[in-house]
C-alpha cells in the first residue's frame, strides 16, 4: 500500500523531526510560537519563563567583548597598513551618519503621513509617570561630551567588565596598532589570538544550541507580562513602525544592496537564523558573534567586518533612529501638542547626537526620547508612559532592523574599499559556491554556513 506525504506519515514525520533537529532557525521560529502562546494562556507561568531568555542573552554577551577584541586586533593586524585603518573607520562613520540621518527622517515622514497618535486626545496630566522618571532624569543628563567621555575606558579590565564595546573597540584599536607596529615581534601574540579566536567561536556554537530556550523564555515573558491587549490597544503605532522598518529595509537598504550588486532577499535568508534569534531575544547583541562571523564568510574582510559591526552597535542603529522620530511625533499627535516644522528639525538635529549619546545605556531609547522631547521644550515628557507597555513589543522589530543594517553596512564599506567579490557573494547566497575549487566546509548550500560542521546532516 503506497502512502503520501502527509502528517499520517511515520516517514514524512522522521524527516521533518531531523529538519527541525538541524535546523536552528526552525527550532527558534517553533519556540517563539510557544513562548506567545503559553504567554497568552498563562500569563503567569509565562512571566515566571523570564530566567531562561535573560540567561541566554548573558550567555552570549560575557563573549561579545573577547570576540570584538580579538576580531579587531587580528583584523587590523593582518591588514598591516595604519592607513587603511582609518579610511576604513572614516568611511564607516560617513555611512553611519548617512543612514541614521535617512532613518530618522523616514520616521517623521510616516510620522506626519499616517499620523499614528492622532485622535487618542490624551490628557498629560492623568498619565501616571513614576516609571518613567528615572529615564527622564536620566535624559536631564545625557550629553555628547558624556558620551565622548565614556568611550575611554577607567582601565582595561574595567571595559571587559562591564562588555562596552565601545571602550574595547578603543582598545583594540590601540592593541592593533601597536602589535602591526612592532612586526615580526608581534607574530607570536597575533598567532595566539587566531587561535583563541577559533575557541571563541566554538564556544559560540555550543551557546547556540540553547537558543531556542531562549528565545522562548523571552517570548513567554514578553506576551505574558504585557499581554495581547496592550499590543491591540496601540496596533496603530506598532504596525506603522513595523511598516516602516521593512520600508527602510527593502528600499533603502535595498538600493545599497543593488549598488553593491548583492542580492538583498538572498542575504536576508544568508541571516535568517541570527534574525530569529533576535526577534525571539529582543536583543541584536545576542546575534553578534553570529553576524560577525558570517559576513567574513560572505566575502567582507575581516579588518572591515571587525571595524564596522561592533562600530555599527552604537553608530548604526537604522531601526532605533526610526522608531525615535517616530515615537517623539506620536506622543505630540496624542497630546494634542503642535509640532512645527521648525520644532521637526530640531528634533531630527537634537537625535542626531542624543541618538549617538544613549548608545551604551540601559534602556538608552527611552533616555534618549526624553532627552530629546526636554530640547523641543513644548512635548510632554510624560507622553513616554503612552510607550512604556508596547515598548517590548516593538524592540523586536528595531532590534532586527539594527541587525540587518549593519550587515549591510559591512557589506557596503567592503565595497566602498573595493574588497568585495560581488560574485562570489552571490553564489555563496545562492548555495552554489561549494562548485568551484579550495571550496571551504562551511560554504555549503542551504547555508547553516556559520561553523555548518556542528548541524547533523
Amino acid at each position: 500500500m503506497s502512502t503520501t506525504p502527509s502528517g499520517g506519515n511515520p516517514f514524512f514525520l522522521v524527516r521533518l523531526a531531523k529538519r527541525i533537529a538541524g535546523s536552528l532557525y526552525l527550532q527558534v521560529i517553533i519556540a517563539v510560537i510557544c513562548g506567545a502562546l503559553l504567554g497568552y494562556f498563562s500569563p503567569s507561568v509565562g512571566e515566571s519563563m523570564r530566567p531562561l531568555g535573560e540567561g541566554f542573552i548573558k550567555l552570549v554577551k560575557m563573549l561579545i567583548a573577547p570576540i570584538v577584541f580579538v576580531t579587531v586586533v587580528t583584523g587590523i593586524a593582518k591588514m598591516g597598513d595604519l592607513k587603511k585603518v582609518g579610511r576604513v573607520g572614516l568611511k564607516s562613520l560617513i555611512y553611519f551618519e548617512v543612514f541614521t540621518t535617512v532613518a530618522l527622517v523616514i520616521g517623521l515622514m510616516v510620522a506626519n503621513t499616517l499620523r499614528p497618535g492622532a485622535g487618542m486626545n490624551v490628557n498629560p496630566a492623568t498619565l501616571d509617570t513614576k516609571a518613567i522618571a528615572s529615564y527622564a532624569t536620566s535624559g536631564h543628563t545625557l550629553s555628547t561630551v558624556d558620551f565622548l567621555m565614556n568611550i575611554i575606558p577607567k582601565d582595561v579590565a574595567d571595559s571587559f567588565a562591564k562588555g562596552d564595546i565601545l571602550q574595547i573597540l578603543l582598545i583594540a584599536i590601540l592593541f592593533g596598532v601597536a602589535l602591526t607596529s612592532i612586526k615580526e615581534y608581534g607574530a607570536p601574540v597575533l598567532k595566539f589570538l587566531d587561535s583563541f579566536s577559533k575557541v571563541l567561536f566554538r564556544i559560540v556554537a555550543i551557546v547556540m544550541r540553547v537558543a531556542p530556550v531562549g528565545a522562548f523564555g523571552a517570548m513567554a515573558f514578553t506576551v505574558g507580562k504585557y499581554g495581547l491587549v496592550t499590543l491591540l490597544s496601540l496596533g496603530k503605532l506598532i504596525a506603522c513602525f513595523y511598516a516602516t522598518s521593512a520600508l527602510f529595509i527593502f528600499i533603502v537598504l535595498g538600493l545599497v544592496m543593488r549598488w553593491a550588486g548583492v542580492g538583498l532577499f538572498r542575504f536576508l535568508r544568508y541571516i535568517k537564523e541570527e534574525i530569529f534569534i533576535v526577534l525571539g531575544t529582543s536583543s541584536s547583541e545576542s546575534a553578534l558573534p553570529l553576524m560577525m562571523k558570517k559576513m567574513e564568510k560572505l566575502g567582507c574582510s575581516k579588518s572591515v567586518v571587525g571595524l564596522v559591526i561592533p562600530m555599527g552597535y552604537s553608530f548604526n542603529l537604522d531601526g532605533t533612529s526610526i522608531y525615535l522620530t517616530l515615537a517623539a511625533l506620536f506622543i505630540a499627535q496624542a497630546t494634542n501638542t503642535h509640532v512645527t516644522l521648525w520644532q521637526q528639525i530640531v528634533i531630527l538635529t537634537v537625535l542626531l547626537l542624543t541618538s549617538k549619546g544613549a548608545a551604551a545605556v540601559t534602556g538608552g531609547g527611552f533616555i534618549t526620547l526624553a532627552a530629546t522631547l526636554g530640547a523641543v521644550g513644548n512635548i510632554p515628557v510624560a507622553g513616554l508612559a503612552l510607550l512604556l507597555g508596547i515598548d517590548r513589543f516593538m524592540s523586536e522589530a528595531r532590534a532586527i532592523t539594527n541587525l540587518i543594517g549593519n550587515g549591510i553596512a559591512s557589506i557596503a564599506v567592503s565595497k566602498w574599499e573595493k574588497e568585495l567579490d560581488a560574485k562570489k557573494a552571490n553564489a555563496i547566497l545562492a548555495g552554489t559556491y561549494e562548485a568551484e575549487e579550495n571550496l571551504e566546509p562551511e560554504y555549503v548550500a542551504e547555508a547553516e554556513p556559520v561553523l555548518a560542521e556542528e548541524e547533523p546532516a
